[in-house]
């Protein structure tokens, strides 16, 4: 698959995380001002990652949890089955914006969620970005709130 020419999407283990956390650096830590340390938590052992590269390396990220890990991390929010897959750390590089690969990335997150068995996504957008998610079938819902990071977000879910 490609969203712009030249640009894989795959799955990824941990030698693909280094590629993953660069693209996370730019996105959140560099240009959001997320703390590194809340940005590289330990759910990234837990987590499924998804790599986007491109001619010259990685372009863009995603994981999801599913599970218990995802019952522990977001069990607060509803996530208390094994059938929802959280999809989180969404991000393109500046360079690959508008390419199509954001989307690209959450319909590979969907494609594995189902292959594993699950049954839904849950994620926790940024506000600005709940159009995007709408356009891809994904339904807010509860109210705004900060996730810890001073970003406003809201509760969305889609079934697969």
């Amino acid at each position: 698959m490609g969203a712009a020419q030249g640009i894989t999407v795959r799955v990824v283990g941990p030698d693909g995380l280094p590629g993953c956390h660069a693209v996370r650096r730019e996105v959140f830590v560099g240009e959001q001002r997320i703390p590194e340390a809340e940005e590289m938590d330990a759910y990234d052992v837990h987590a499924v990652h998804l790599l986007a590269t491109g001619p010259a390396g990685p372009v863009g990220t995603v994981r999801f949890l599913h599970g218990a890990p995802a019952r522990k991390k977001y069990g607060h929010a509803g996530v208390e089955d094994d059938v929802t897959a959280v999809l989180g750390r969404l991000a393109v590089s500046r360079a690959a914006r508008g390419t199509g690969l954001g989307a690209e990335l959450v319909l590979a997150v969907e494609a594995e969620a189902r292959r594993l068995g699950l049954a839904r996504v849950y994620l926790e957008a940024q506000t600005h970005a709940l159009g995007f998610y709408e356009r891809l079938g994904y339904a807010a819902h509860g109210p705004e709130f900060d996730e810890g990071s001073g970003i406003p977000h809201r509760a969305m879910t889609k079934a697969l």
